[in-house]
């Protein structure tokens, strides 16, 4: 009896190659033009198996390059067996129907590429229809022509061909789809901010960066946490927030958020508006800065650009230099260091600089807060657990029934532990000092 013959299956893995125009003005400080472009394409799962580029004065509206270029490429796509060419600009239907004519190859531009890597990523329901929603708003200017191939030809009443009539049939799916999906998200925004609200009696620090500058490392480090680490493009999508002990008796709530990149989707902004909303409440961003990177510099001011178009260019900030251990010396660090002033040099891997890093923000937490004196009877455990949890206790003296009780506490906390306090209790605030002044008392 014989047996059966196996069977081999694979997968190919789709051949890319990029293609770029480099226009005046365009800087990448030391980096290849395409690089950022490979490694998009390489998060994505393409193979890339070519490169062309070329400086331009302006991109050509109706094929991206000037046309000599285009068949150039139509060459090297029949050379390279290419199943893709992936363009590091957002396209036009029509630039993408006409390099496809004449390359006879599939174009995928920037934004799709990205908006590719996060539907991979997506993990979390709300993730999930962000990245639907981004998908959708970039589909629907592109759904014309689509169905061309149906179309009569002339023009005038009577002449409209069942092309058409899909074409708008199409388009009131995706705006059907669309405001479903608003409403989904005004949703889970509402239910966001009110988790937010929640939390505003912790001090919040959150992570922001660059994609792949090393956050998600950084959390765990500091936190304990066992978020996704790898050295990938957008590893992480999803907001994660853990409690990060600073010493023995303050601790803060540390987030972390999807990383940002050069000429990020516009859709995808605006869709992730509600994931964002903890870097918007945060009471001090963490800048995870890539200073081994050798574009560090223009990385760092992507960063920037966002936060201000988010509304959190006016917060609190400090710059961290993660990945210093393998860091060269460079004129893009030199420049940013330069820039940005004070900054902090640290390695998420090793742990290089993380002590110091606590020690930075515990002075910031420290200079939020107040001086209270609490005199509470001895039968109100509830204040002085309230006093405990909410400050930091510098001393405790026993005054006949009563404890006095030295602390520090941030002023937001102020109603909490005066509604904990019964009729024999008081709490003294103290006016928070100028430098080399001693504490004044303030009666409340």
């Amino acid at each position: 009896m014989h047996e059966p013959k196996r069977i081999e299956l694979s997968v190919r893995q789709e051949r890319a190659i990029l293609v770029g125009a480099i226009l005046p003005g365009d800087d990448h400080g030391g980096e290849e033009p395409l690089a950022e472009l490979q490694r998009l394409a390489e998060t994505a799962g393409a193979c890339v198996v070519g490169h062309l580029s070329q400086k331009l004065h302006g991109i050509n509206r109706s094929t991206y390059f000037g046309e000599g270029k285009a068949e150039e490429l139509h060459g090297l796509c029949s050379a390279l067996d290419a199943d893709a060419v992936l363009c590091d600009h957002d396209l036009s239907p029509a630039q993408i129907r006409n390099i496809e004519r004449i390359t006879e190859t599939k174009v995928v531009d920037r934004s799709e590429l990205i908006l590719d890597i996060f539907a991979t990523h997506a993990k979390s329901r709300q993730a999930k229809v962000q990245v639907e929603l981004a998908q959708l708003e970039y589909t629907l200017p592109r759904l014309t022509r689509m169905w061309s191939h149906l179309d009569r030809h002339g023009g005038g009443i009577g002449t409209r061909g069942p092309g058409e009539r899909q074409l708008e049939s199409d388009r009131r799916v995706v705006e059907r789809r669309m405001r479903d999906i608003r409403r989904e998200l005004a949703a889970i925004a509402r239910r966001r901010r009110a988790e937010v609200a929640a939390r505003r009696e912790e001090f919040n620090v959150c992570l922001v960066g660059y994609t792949n500058a090393g956050k998600s490392t950084l959390l765990n480090a500091l936190t304990g946490a066992e978020a996704l680490v790898e050295d990938r493009l957008f590893a992480t999508l999803d907001t994660k927030t853990r409690i990060w002990g600073l010493d023995e008796s303050r601790r803060v709530l540390l987030s972390d958020t999807v990383g940002f990149i050069r000429r990020l989707p516009h859709h995808l902004v605006a869709s992730f508006h509600a994931t964002l909303e903890e870097t918007k409440e945060a009471d001090l961003l963490l800048h995870v800065i890539d200073i081994s990177h050798p574009d560090c510099f223009h990385q760092a001011e992507t960063v920037r650009q966002v936060l201000a178009e988010l509304g959190c260019g006016e917060q609190p900030i400090l710059h961290l230099f993660n990945k210093s251990d393998v860091a060269r010396p460079s004129p893009e660090a030199d420049l940013l260091a330069s820039a940005l002033g004070e900054t902090l040099r640290i390695s998420a891997l090793r742990g290089d600089g993380l002590d110091t890093l606590a020690r930075r923000v515990l002075e910031t937490v420290a200079r939020r807060e107040t001086r209270v004196t609490i005199r509470v009877h001895c039968a109100n455990g509830r204040l002085v657990a309230c006093a405990h949890e909410l400050g930091t206790v510098l001393a405790t003296e026993r005054d006949g029934e009563h404890l006095v009780i030295e602390a520090r506490i941030e002023p937001r906390h102020l109603p909490a532990l005066r509604s904990a306090a019964g009729p024999d209790d008081s709490v003294l605030v103290h006016e928070r000092p100028s430098p080399g002044e001693a504490y004044k008392e303030v009666r409340p």
